[in-house]
């Protein structure tokens, strides 16, 4: 498809991995993988020594296991080598895939890599089960060593799930199948979002587009755009929507099905890993749940005062990413903010918390770290990702000019200087739970919204601000709980059998209609099918992380103020923190908060509440 002037104006830069890899194909690529063969064979001749005493482990004692714990941390360190470049091809061939789903080359690497994967995973079982079953004595000699001191958290972590562990040979055949099994569904998904087109009828025009190009036009001043983008949309996936169901009755029967074949000593739920997965509790998550009732008529009261600004009763679900109304209709329509604009914005911004995050976001830029151009077989969404090598985090987006893009840009951005202020510290201490990753991701958000409000000089350019200020508290507390409402309704349906289409669609509905209430026209039944999140087969659950990163990103936010010249280096501190810590320590050490307790939650409530009153008055002013 042609692109227009405007889009050439707006649009983002593609992004450099040239520094990663020259192609899909190069000799460098296939060094690494050299490399890899070569350290998994050490690892596979290694291994056996830890196989042949996993069934007496549990009472092994230290004294006299000193050749075995050689072998062990042996392995550890030639394992982190292989997954360092394991890493990279894969996060280069999903790079190339996401801009253009069609690129052949990078189709045959991911392929490939998929037996790298299966037997990367086969390597790693015996360690895991050793330290996972090991005696508590004999886990303690293996991590007082220097080069296995840095994965204490990480073991302990690990060994809290101990009573789920399968036999060696169970675990290996699970890790294996899964690569054509769970995982392939969620490929087969990737693979139908970068490539459906869609028929959008704008003005008389009916024009073919990517669906990542047409989810743009979501963020149009102009109502009927929207509505006709997201007809447009969900007509393309309704085609597919049996394909669709049987994706997500398999991914989920997959994972009922595995709980069921871990539940040998203690029963285990489909709530259980990502719980563990974003080291946060149970009780942690039931309070967030429960502050998300308590905030429900706050976000429900914020989506009806943007409906007003429209003219309606109700928004649509058209209407979930859209821009301030146009205050000034008189006046030629604007194209939007250009990419370089919208940089200089986020960049101000986050140097106003500190010069250091603002040089940041220049050296992203400079450095041809951003993806933001306009394609057809893009797939849909937004995400930051990272190099292991090179230790340098990419952004990936489709920018076309919206508001709501800019936020978006300045959310990945804040992944992005998550990752860099963790680029020193050992692998095993920079993997963090994505609860605690949406923590950069929504102050950076914050940042720059609260920036342009204090730049804004009129009450028409604050509210066009406030407006996505606003636009947030909906999309963090009605929509994240429906999907997850959606969500746990679908596993406990699925339990008993695959589900039909309608059944989907209904429960889809009445999750939206139980959180949205009366603030939303009508709901969005094929929602289920359009978001990438419900596919992603490695996680489960890829919603209430979003919650609680919001309300806990402003619950930090809300610390500037009282901290000081001390906060950015607290805040940096946290940030590395996330990678050794469990959500509630984290609060613990640098907020001096109990996450169990309604109290710090209920601050971060005060805090909307008066920033939707604010939003109210500039509301009763211009409307």
């Amino acid at each position: 498809m042609q692109k227009t002037v405007e889009q050439f104006v707006l649009e983002g830069p593609q992004w450099d991995l040239s520094g990663e890899y020259p192609s899909p194909e190069s000799a460098e690529i296939e060094a690494d993988l050299a490399e890899v063969e070569s350290l998994l064979e050490r690892i596979e001749i290694l291994n056996p020594q830890l196989e042949s005493i996993l069934s007496t482990v549990e009472t092994l004692p230290a004294e006299g296991a000193t050749a075995l714990l050689d072998d062990a941390r042996e392995i550890n360190g030639l394992l982190e080598k292989a997954q360092v470049l394991l890493h990279d091809p894969e996060v280069f061939a999903s790079c190339l895939l996401s801009v253009d789903s069609q690129n052949a080359p990078a189709q045959t690497l991911e392929g490939r890599l998929q037996q790298y994967a299966k037997r990367f995973a086969a390597a790693c079982e015996p360690l895991s089960q050793f330290l996972d079953l090991a005696s508590g004595s004999l886990v303690t000699a293996y991590l007082d060593h220097p080069t296995t001191r840095h994965a204490e958290f990480s073991v302990r972590r690990s060994r809290e799930r101990r009573h789920e562990v399968l036999s060696l040979a169970e675990e290996n055949m699970v890790s294996a199948l899964s690569q054509d099994g769970i995982h392939a569904w969620g490929r087969m998904y990737g693979q139908l979002s970068g490539t459906l087109q869609c028929e959008v009828l704008l003005g008389n025009e009916c024009q073919t587009m990517g669906i990542a190009e047409a989810a743009g036009l979501l963020q149009r001043p102009d109502d009927q755009t929207r509505k006709s983008a997201w007809s447009a949309i969900n007509s393309a996936w309704e085609v597919h929507e049996e394909s669709c169901a049987s994706a997500l009755n398999a991914i989920a029967g997959w994972r009922l099905e595995m709980c069921r074949k871990r539940s040998a000593s203690q029963e285990v739920t489909f709530l259980d890993a990502p719980i563990h997965m974003n080291r946060m509790s149970s009780e942690t998550l039931e309070r967030l749940l429960s502050i998300a009732e308590e905030a429900r008529p706050l976000a429900q009261r914020a989506a009806k005062l943007q409906a007003r600004a429209y003219g309606k009763e109700a928004l649509g679900p058209w209407d979930m990413r859209a821009p301030a109304p146009d205050l000034n209709k008189s006046a030629k329509p604007s194209t939007g903010i250009a990419f370089e604009e919208a940089l200089e914005l986020i960049a101000d911004a986050y140097g106003e918390v500190n010069p250091e995050m603002g040089q940041f976001v220049r050296m992203v830029r400079d450095k041809g770290w951003i993806e933001g151009s306009v394609g057809d077989y893009k797939r849909p969404g937004a995400f930051c990702t990272g190099f292991l090598k090179s230790r340098s985090p990419r952004v990936y987006m489709t920018y076309t000019g919206g508001t709501s893009d800019v936020i978006t840009l300045a959310h990945e951005l804040g992944h992005a200087f998550h990752s860099w202020v963790m680029r020193d510290l050992p692998l095993t201490q920079k993997s963090y739970g994505m609860s605690l990753a949406e923590t950069a991701s929504t102050f950076g958000e914050t940042v720059v919204r609260d920036a342009l409000i204090a730049r804004a000089r009129t009450p028409a350019e604050k509210f066009d601000i406030a407006w996505e200020d606003i636009l947030a508290l909906p999309a963090f507390v009605l929509n994240i709980p429906a999907r997850f409402e959606f969500e746990k309704n679908f596993y406990e349906a699925r339990a008993k059998r695959p589900l039909q289409t309608t059944e989907i669609k209904q429960l889809m509905s009445s999750a939206w209609k139980n959180w949205y209430g009366d603030s939303i026209s009508e709901a969005d039944p094929l929602f289920w099918a359009s978001k990438l999140h419900f596919y992603i087969s490695g996680v489960s659950f890829y919603n209430f992380p979003y919650l609680f990163g919001y309300l806990f990103s402003m619950g930090l936010y809300a610390q500037q103020e009282k901290m000081g010249a001390d906060f950015f280096p607290n805040y940096k501190l946290l940030l590395r923190d996330t990678g050794r810590m469990t959500a509630e320590d984290l609060a613990a050490k640098h907020l001096q908060v109990r996450l169990q307790d309604a109290d710090f939650w209920r601050v971060t409530l005060s805090d909307l509440e008066r920033r939707v009153d604010s939003f109210e008055e500039l509301t009763n002013t211009l409307f």
